[in-house]
C-alpha cells in the first residue's frame, strides 16, 4: 500500500492547541486513490521531532512527506519553498526549554534545501478549493523550518527519493477569538480542506 506522511505539531509556548495537530489527526486514514493518509503529531522538541519522522518513514515507507505547523502571524495557508540550516528562538524555546541561538540544524550540512514538492502546484489546488494559499520563501528558524530542512537532508543523504516539503497554517478562529489582539484567522474546516487538496495532488504524484 502506498503512504503518504502527514504532520502536525503539538501545542507550544502560549498556544493550548495546534491547528496542524487537529488537522493532521482529521486527515489521518483518508484514502486518495491507491494511496492512503497517515498523520502523526509531533513533539515540538528540536533533538525530538527528526527521529520521530524517520521512525515513521522506517514504518510507513512513504513516497511523500507534507509536514505542517503553526505560524501565528501567517494570513493564509503557506507552502514552504525553501528551509535553511539555522535554528534561532531565543523568544520562544521549544517543550524542552531549549532556546538555541544561531545553531545549525545539521552540522557542515547545506546552507539549505529546497522542498520537493510541488510548490505551486499545491497553492493551486487549495485555491481551487476555495482555500486561500501562497507560496512562502521563509519558514523561519523554529521547529518549522528545523522539520523542513532536517527531514530534506534525511532524505537527500540516504537516497530515499520521497518527496517532501512543508506548509504553515494560520491560527485557527478560536484561537484568534481567544486573544485581544487583532489577528488573522482561518476555519480548521477550510485548513482540512486546502490540506486534503494538496494530498491529493500527492498522491497523483506517487
Amino acid at each position: 500500500m502506498t503512504h503518504i506522511l502527514l504532520t502536525g505539531y503539538e501545542p507550544f509556548g502560549d498556544h493550548e492547541t495546534n491547528p496542524s495537530a487537529t488537522v493532521t489527526e482529521s486527515l489521518d486514514g483518508m484514502a486518495l486513490g491507491g494511496a492512503t493518509v497517515v498523520g502523526r503529531e509531533l513533539p515540538v522538541v528540536f533533538d525530538e521531532a527528526l527521529p520521530r519522522v524517520r521512525s515513521l518513514i522506517d514504518t510507513h515507507d512513504p513516497v511523500a512527506i507534507l509536514s505542517t505547523g503553526l505560524m501565528p502571524e501567517r494570513r493564509v495557508l503557506t507552502v514552504e519553498r525553501t528551509g535553511i540550516n539555522v535554528r534561532d528562538c531565543d523568544d520562544v524555546p521549544d517543550n524542552d526549554d531549549q532556546r538555541p541561538v544561531d545553531q545549525p540544524v545539521v552540522a557542515d550540512g547545506p546552507d539549505a534545501y529546497f522542498a520537493t514538492l510541488p510548490v505551486k502546484r499545491l497553492v493551486a489546488a487549495a485555491r481551487e478549493a476555495s482555500v486561500p494559499a501562497r507560496v512562502s520563501n521563509t519558514a523561519g528558524t523554529h521547529l518549522c523550518n528545523n522539520i523542513l530542512y532536517a527531514t530534506r537532508h534525511h532524505v537527500a543523504t540516504n537516497d530515499l527519493g520521497i518527496l517532501s516539503g512543508f506548509v504553515h497554517v494560520p491560527y485557527s478562529h478560536a484561537q484568534a477569538a481567544r486573544r485581544t489582539d487583532p489577528v488573522s484567522s482561518l476555519s480548521v474546516d477550510a485548513m482540512e480542506r486546502g490540506i486534503a487538496e494538496m494530498l491529493r495532488v500527492l498522491a497523483d504524484e506517487a
